[in-house]
């Protein structure tokens, strides 16, 4: 029982966290131009998993949304994410939700 409960517990927040870095993403405009499975105008959110796949990459991949640039998928260039668009545990939880995808 207490195995239930735990696991239980476990799922509901790691539900809880998906949602939060969902609505950080949304609110910061990331959905503009990323989607979970295709590209838009930037790469999709699984690209940028299987590129970085097995890399302990997080931190470096927070500096590149928040200096923004290009040439990483290609010419298109991203503008910087500023913490005032998104707050730098929100953009953690969305760069670990985006390497799990």
């Amino acid at each position: 029982m207490k195995t239930l409960l735990i696991a239980t517990a476990l799922a509901l927040a790691a539900a809880g966290a998906l949602a939060q870095a969902d609505e950080a993403m949304n609110k910061a405009g990331c959905l503009a131009c990323h989607a979970k499975d295709k590209k838009l105008v930037g790469p999709s959110f699984k690209d940028i998993a299987a590129r970085y796949k097995g890399q302990d990459v997080v931190a470096r991949l927070m500096d590149k949304v928040r200096q923004g640039g290009s040439g990483s998928f290609g010419p298109i260039p991203m503008a910087p994410n500023p913490p005032d668009k998104i707050n730098d545990a929100d953009l953690k939880a969305a760069v670990e939700q985006i390497l799990k995808t």
